[in-house]
């Protein structure tokens, strides 16, 4: 029997603006950091995203869903770790090295979900992500990769963003929670670790608020389109779709992030740039229109995709 996959690729269409408002964040974080502490930034832009969920999460347990909340705690501590290293990151290299080590995630992601899966990944996504691997190293040729302390937090930033995506599949999955009251509690974790942190560790960096006008539309800016909608967007790929395939999509960030660097920095980009630029795309446009249909036993239905 013939059975049609969904006619529109809605989640991976989602996880491709992801990448491209992710694109724009290095350099703004990087100008929000001037006025802040790491652990105030994330504190403060993750609160900003919590209340902005919270009504959703309320109105929804109060009809009587919601009531498997518990699975946003362990993704929200590895979001938590996730930020805490690429803040510091940041911070503490250039946005070159940034963008080329956080899409080594795109490698790393099908040996995260052959660990906890227990199930290797079709050859097409580790030849994909190849490629995609390929076109990061012609994207950011001419920049200088040394692992400084910076270097090596992106890298862990990068391996915990292939954990989460797997780990999301693995909790999320036919669970009784949408996906924004997932968001939610999973922005909740984040501000409240990083509150909890800046209280045990670092008392002497709480101080007043900043009051400059430009953190302010940064960070509103990161919280409604790189947190909002992108863990939103994130969190609903990673229910409906592979791990491989949404580090795969996530891994086109850098094209994006060149773009911006180009039209709002005044970046130049040479021909090898944007020949990697391209291969990074490809493979994930490839991915995104797959065969849309394929050959399902009798008797066999196709399963329902997580709402």
């Amino acid at each position: 029997m013939l059975i049609n996959k969904r006619t529109f690729p809605v989640a991976e269409c989602l996880l491709l603006l992801v990448a491209a408002f992710w694109g724009t964040s290095y350099g703004l974080s990087k100008q929000a950091l001037a006025f802040y502490s790491v652990l105030g930034f994330i504190a403060i832009r993750f609160f900003m995203a919590f209340l902005t969920l919270l009504p959703a999460l309320v109105r929804e347990y109060r009809r009587g869903a919601a009531r498997d909340w518990r699975v946003g705690l362990p993704t929200g501590a590895i979001l938590f770790a996730i930020f805490v290293c690429e803040i510091y990151g940041v911070l503490h290299t250039t946005a070159a090295n940034a963008a080329f080590l956080i899409s080594l995630c795109v490698l790393f992601t099908p040996y995260t979900e052959w660990l906890i899966f227990k199930r290797p990944p079709s050859m097409e996504n580790f030849v994909l992500a190849g490629l995609s691997f390929v076109g990061v190293i012609l994207l950011t040729t001419g920049s200088t990769v040394t692992l400084n302390i910076g270097d090596l937090l992106i890298l862990g930033a990068a391996i915990l963003r292939a954990f989460m995506v797997t780990v999301t599949k693995k909790v999320a999955s036919d669970k009784d929670l949408s996906t924004l009251s997932l968001t939610c509690i999973q922005s909740g974790v984040v501000s409240l670790g990083a509150a909890f942190v800046i209280i045990l560790f670092q008392p002497e960096t709480l101080r007043a608020l900043p009051m400059d006008m430009e953190f302010w539309l940064i960070t509103v800016y990161l919280v409604l389109f790189c947190t909002v909608f992108a863990f939103f967007a994130q969190n609903y790929g990673a229910r409906n779709i592979a791990p491989t395939r949404v580090s795969l999509l996530m891994g086109t960030e850098p094209a994006f992030g060149a773009l911006f660097a180009v039209w709002w920095l005044g970046e130049e980009i040479g021909l090898t740039g944007w020949m990697g630029g391209g291969l990074i795309v490809f493979a994930a446009l490839y991915s995104v229109f797959p065969k849309t249909a394929r050959e399902v036993p009798a008797g066999v239905r196709e399963p329902k995709s997580a709402v």
